[in-house]
């Protein structure tokens, strides 16, 4: 099975695994950098139906002291979701705050990715009320050109029969 690290923190290394095309991240290190019980997180993601399906153990994954290990692994894509649910309450004073951080960002990200979309469909419709307005304005200003044309045209057409009346006017 072959190892991918993806990035060292505090000396510990991250690491991904293929399997059937998909990618999978071992928690254990995870848990070790965020000082979080590895243990209580299996029990934790186990008894949690969004990721006990999807929760892998994986053999021949070398651990941090070089030897080959079974651990609980998520699939790439469900490891954000998973470190959201970190209680910073369970984490070490030093991990704390980064935890917390983390946690607003995923909240962030979230809100964004949903709000997002709502907001751009916002955007359109006050695009499109704002565009239906000026056609609005347009065809009022059309009708209300098309009735001076009609007063000018019927002035006209009264000057132009005056003229041709050769009858004196007192008023």
């Amino acid at each position: 099975m072959e190892q991918q690290r993806i990035t060292t923190i505090n000396g510990v290394d991250i690491v991904t695994v293929e399997q059937n095309g998909e990618i999978f991240v071992p928690i254990k290190p995870i848990c070790e950098v965020v000082t979080v019980n590895y243990t209580s997180q299996v029990e934790k993601l186990q008894s949690d139906e969004t990721f006990a399906t999807s929760t892998v153990p994986l053999r021949g994954i070398v651990a941090a002291d070089g030897k080959e290990r079974e651990m609980l692994c998520l699939p790439l894509w469900l490891v954000y979701l998973w470190l959201g649910t970190i209680n910073p309450k369970y984490v070490s004073d030093e991990a704390r705050p980064k935890v917390i951080a983390y946690r607003l960002e995923c909240a962030r990200a979230l809100y964004e990715h949903f709000t997002g979309s709502m907001r751009r469909t916002i955007e359109t419709n006050n695009a499109e009320i704002d565009l239906l307005r000026q056609i609005n304005s347009a065809i009022t200003d059309e009708k209300e050109a098309k009735g001076r044309r009609k007063k000018a045209e019927e002035a006209l057409g009264k000057l132009r029969s005056e003229r041709l009346n050769t009858q004196p006017s007192l008023f």
